[in-house]
C-alpha cells in the first residue's frame, strides 16, 4: 500500500496559547459571572487576541483541540 501520511503537519498557523488569568484582573461583568472562582484560563491567538475564557486548564486545551487548534502553555 502506497499511502502518503503527513506525520508532522504544519501547526504554526493553528497555535493558540493557554494561560491562567486572575479573575480580579478581568472586567466587572466577567467577575460577576465567575461565581467565586479566583482563576480562569484564557485561550489566545499568537497576536494576543483572547478567544475564550474557561473554568480550567484541561477544558481550555480540549476546547482548542476540538476547534483544530494546537494549544501550548503560556506563563
Amino acid at each position: 500500500m502506497d499511502v502518503k501520511v503527513d506525520l508532522f503537519p504544519e501547526t504554526a498557523d493553528r497555535i493558540v496559547y493557554v494561560r491562567p488569568v486572575a479573575v480580579a484582573e478581568l472586567p466587572e461583568e466577567i467577575r460577576n459571572q465567575a461565581g467565586g472562582i479566583e482563576t480562569l484560563y484564557a485561550v489566545h491567538r499568537p497576536d494576543g487576541e483572547r478567544l475564550a475564557l474557561v473554568r480550567d486548564r484541561a477544558l481550555a486545551f480540549a476546547l482548542a483541540r476540538q476547534n483544530d487548534l494546537a494549544p501550548v502553555s503560556a506563563h
